[in-house]
């Protein structure tokens, strides 16, 4: 089903009352429009991941690359790792990565293949070559990223190579979008709540709106998230706080009329977000840009 395209870009209303906007100063919006949105990046190789498309012949190389330009994910040990996997939330813990986009080549027979370049940062790099837990668990979640990002079904009988760090003639670029210090501004009297903790006691207290979340495009790695949220016993917007961080929407009210926390699947470019509350339909509609793969 197709997103309404209106929810991404909202004409202005006077009903609408807006509660985040970007707050920059006029250096700030000078350096904004001098930094590129992209950087080109060429990794170092690393090595190198055979498989193939499920229930096929067709090859697949997988192409581990690191650079210190991905940020590193959080370092932890191998039992909090195994903590993590075991536990109800296994996908709490993210690993920075970016996934290249397919290219050809051959494999030593001369018959042609596709390969994926995927570069992750050089420490977590060594993790994953010394430390059995993170490399079967990095190389999961690359092998469903895959998946998901080019709609590929991919064999788990895969293959680490010895004697070879790179599937190609040369290293492919990379362009990865460069992200800026979020400038959002925040509600007065409210402090930004950790991101780690979970949902607070008055929370949990509140009514859970009705809320949708819906993906556009629909189909493959969105580029938004749209997020509308009922909230019909509300007038105006001065009673809300809402905080949106890289992957998690946390929406309270004053006298615990309702309280939502809730994680994202995806994780979104803060700074970008913006949220609108219609005083007509009483909906909130929240706007997140997602993070490139």
């Amino acid at each position: 089903m197709a997103s309404d395209q209106s929810l991404l870009f909202p004409e202005e209303d006077n009903s609408y009352d807006k509660l985040f906007k970007l707050k920059t100063t006029p250096q700030q919006d000078t350096d904004k429009a001098n930094q590129p949105a992209f950087n080109a990046v060429r990794p170092d190789p690393g090595f190198c991941l055979k498989t193939k498309i499920q229930n096929s012949s067709d090859k697949v190389f997988i192409n581990v690359c690191r650079s210190t330009t991905i940020p590193a994910p959080k370092d932890i040990t191998e039992e909090e790792l195994l903590s993590i996997i075991e536990s109800p939330e296994p996908g709490k813990y993210r690993v920075p990565m970016s996934i290249g986009e397919p290219h050809t080549e051959q494999d030593k027979s001369g018959q042609e293949c596709t390969a994926y370049d995927v570069i992750i940062h050089k420490d977590f790099y060594e993790k994953v070559q010394t430390k059995q837990v993170f490399q079967g668990f990095f190389l999961t979640i690359v092998l469903e990223g895959l998946e998901n990002k080019y709609q590929l079904e991919l064999s788990r009988d895969w293959k680490l190579l010895k004697n070879k760090r790179y599937m190609g003639t040369s290293i492919v670029e990379q362009h990865i979008r460069t992200t800026a210090k979020p400038w959002i501004m925040e509600m007065e009297g409210e402090g930004k709540e950790d991101t780690n903790q979970g949902p607070s006691e008055s929370i949990k207290m509140a009514e859970e709106p009705a809320y949708t979340i819906l993906k556009e495009p629909p189909e493959g790695h969105p580029e938004y998230l749209v997020a509308d949220m009922h909230l019909p016993k509300l007038k105006t917007a001065a009673t809300l706080t809402l905080d949106i961080g890289e992957d998690r929407i946390v929406l309270q009210t004053r006298s615990l009329i309702y309280g939502l926390d809730i994680y994202l699947p995806y994780d979104i470019i803060q700074e970008d977000a913006v949220a609108q509350f219609n005083r007509k339909t009483k909906v909130l509609s929240i706007t997140m840009p997602v993070q490139p793969c």
